[in-house]
């Protein structure tokens, strides 16, 4: 069974040039193709932005990463897709591991209804044996997560408080938070900000930019100034193809293809 065990910060293990990669990638809903011959590589360590209008398969993409598309039924998927070099349709694949390994986080925060303290060690709990899990070490999961999301200081003395009693930027980061215990080598993000206004967008953004280098990270966005302030890469989507991808600065300043050029011009979309 292949575990997708997590290595972030593990440097005797060799750093792989790529974390996610598609190759002839295309994905049916039902006689609907969503996904058409997608074949990219997403560099290990950076944040790479997802654009394109709406409806043109930039979610869809996203979710192949962990495979969640299964979920809605009458999903049809031809071609490959490695995470960590690893071909996820492979029949030794677990899904639990592979979900462990890419975790993800979605438009509107979704805390669960119980304690901060309980949000962060959830999926601790759910994928450990009880007895292995002392209250010292879920306490260090705790501190270590909302330390690196920037939460600790203002939450450490109110981990018994409600998750969704927080702000909605807290919550995001919270989100981010229960992800990490789990040792994640990914980091999807399903437009992050769409719900929080200028502050939190910031704060979030702040966040991605303090967790580079150590996670690999994928955002979908409609908002063209964060795919060019956050993206180290992006990569443009129309009609379920990829039209460009490159560097966020080439694509922005120098685009190859017309299309490119025009829905980053604001012509449509």
């Amino acid at each position: 069974m292949t575990t997708f065990t997590g290595s972030s910060g593990d440097l005797s293990r060799p750093k792989l040039e790529y974390g996610l990669a598609t190759r002839g990638l295309s994905l049916w809903y039902d006689q609907f193709k969503a996904l058409d011959d997608v074949t990219i590589s997403v560099k290990t360590g950076l944040i790479t932005s997802l654009i394109g209008p709406s409806g043109c398969g930039k979610t869809t993409l996203l979710r192949c990463f962990n495979r969640i598309n299964e979920r809605y039924g009458n999903v049809t998927v031809k071609g490959e897709v490695t995470v960590m070099g690893k071909n996820i349709y492979d029949p030794d694949v677990s899904l639990i591991e592979l979900r462990k390994t890419v975790g993800m986080v979605f438009q509107r925060p979704n805390p669960l209804p119980i304690s901060v303290y309980e949000n962060v060690v959830f999926g601790l709990r759910l994928h450990s044996e009880s007895s292995a899990l002392k209250r010292s070490l879920l306490d260090a999961a705790v501190e270590k997560a909302l330390t690196e999301v920037g939460l600790w200081n203002d939450l450490k003395d109110h981990l018994d408080r409600k998750a969704t009693t927080l702000q909605l930027e807290q919550q995001q980061k919270l989100c981010v938070a229960r992800l990490l215990p789990l040792k994640p080598e990914i980091i999807l993000l399903d437009e992050p900000c769409s719900a929080l206004d200028v502050n939190g967008t910031r704060a979030i953004e702040e966040l991605m930019f303090s967790l580079k280098g150590r996670y690999t990270m994928l955002i979908v966005t409609h908002n063209m100034a964060q795919a060019r302030r956050v993206g180290d890469e992006c990569i443009f989507m129309l009609l379920g193809r990829v039209i460009e991808h490159g560097r966020t600065e080439d694509i922005f300043l120098n685009p190859r293809d017309p299309r490119t050029a025009e829905y980053i011009e604001g012509r449509y979309g």
